[in-house]
């Protein structure tokens, strides 16, 4: 399942939707979903922080 679509808009849609899952549960729960909130919405900062750092290198 090698689509074009997916090698290239995979990983965007992905991080959008942790990105919906960590507002989301941030907006609507407490406890646990504070938990869920702070890794869904840590994730996508630390993709984009880890390939910032990539581009420094070059």
């Amino acid at each position: 399942m090698n689509s074009p679509f997916l090698k290239l808009w995979g990983m965007p849609i992905l991080l959008g939707l942790l990105t919906t899952i960590g507002l989301l549960s941030a907006l609507l729960g407490d406890g646990i979903w504070d938990i869920v909130s702070a890794f869904a919405l840590g994730i996508p900062v630390i993709i984009g922080f880890w390939y910032g750092l990539r581009g420094w290198r070059s």
